[in-house]
């Protein structure tokens, strides 16, 4: 039988072993979001708590249709705040920021759906009221319930390394197509994306696996 000395003298090997395989999941796997808006509802939903696969961010290998967070490129997001005035609070959420269960919050995030990569030639709207990708009309069930594709017009082509992104609640979401006069026209550089969000993890009612969608099919 182990002795109480014995795990009292392991215990904070073990804190620390936990702890590098919680920094090495958050630095190459996987890493965890708070959702803030409802941007990209009805996907997602204000409150969320979601979980993103690095992966595809580490293999550069985005594809139109992916639900992607990544770091504001260009002034997206108005400045932050602190996250508390309790000492002690703030210190806890420092600990889980440093773990990746909260993101960093000198880091801002968004959360969009990738519509075009590098070499598309993106349109709204066709006839139909649809975006077209080369060419291509789009269907996008994804789109929040009484929404249109988009109300604003655009004529877009992606350059290579960049994405163009739009939230799924088209009405409620200052996406690329309001940032075309930033330094970036309103694409996202791949650089700037943290992965895929791949599934909703709480609350418990909201559980859910989010699912790649080729837009093109």
């Amino acid at each position: 039988m182990r002795r109480k000395g014995s795990l009292l003298r392991e215990l904070p090997i073990l804190v620390v072993v936990a702890l590098v395989v919680s920094l090495l999941i958050k630095t190459f796997l996987v890493q965890f979001f708070y959702i803030p808006s409802g941007s990209m509802e009805n996907t997602l939903q204000i409150k969320d708590r979601v979980a993103v696969n690095k992966v595809p961010f580490l293999s550069r290998n985005i594809a139109r249709g992916d639900v992607v967070v990544f770091r504001d490129p260009a002034g997206w997001l108005p400045e932050i705040t602190d996250y508390s005035t309790n000492k002690y609070i703030a210190k806890v959420k420092t600990g889980l920021v440093a773990v990746g269960v909260l993101p960093n919050p000198a880091k801002q995030y968004l959360v969009k759906r990738v519509v075009g990569v590098g070499g598309d030639r993106v349109i709204c709207c066709d006839k139909a009221g649809l975006l077209t990708v080369n060419g291509a009309a789009i269907k996008e069930p994804y789109i929040f319930a009484g929404n249109k594709a988009s109300e604003m017009n655009f004529d877009v082509t992606v350059p290579k390394g960049k994405v163009w992104v739009l939230g799924d609640h088209r009405n409620a979401s200052a996406d690329s197509r309001y940032h075309q006069d930033d330094i970036n026209k309103g694409f996202v550089p791949l650089s700037r994306i943290t992965g895929r969000v791949v599934a909703v993890i709480w609350p418990l009612k909201h559980i859910t696996y989010v699912p790649q969608i080729n837009v093109l099919k």
